[in-house]
Parts: C-alpha cells; structure tokens; sequence
C-alpha cells in the first residue's frame, strides 16, 4: 500500500506532462508568439 502512495503521484505527473506534450503536438501554433491577438469582435 505504501509503494502505491508513492507512486500515485508520479504516474499523475507523467499523465498530466504526457497530456501537455500531445495538446502542443496536437494543436500547434500557427501564429508567431509574439504577435499581438486580434480582437474577436473587430469594432
């Protein structure tokens, strides 16, 4: 039980890093980082 609380927290860690590394692979950046957002509702 005790190997089990021990190791919980790092499986959840590599889930939460894997999950990070997937979104960015998944949804990768088009625009340059440091232009500015356009508004969504341009007045």
């Amino acid at each position: 039980m005790a190997v089990f609380a021990v190791m919980m927290p790092v499986l959840m860690l590599g889930v939460v890093l894997a999950l990070g590394r997937y979104e960015e692979w998944l949804l990768p950046s088009a625009r340059h980082p440091d232009e500015p957002e356009k508004p969504a509702l341009p007045h």
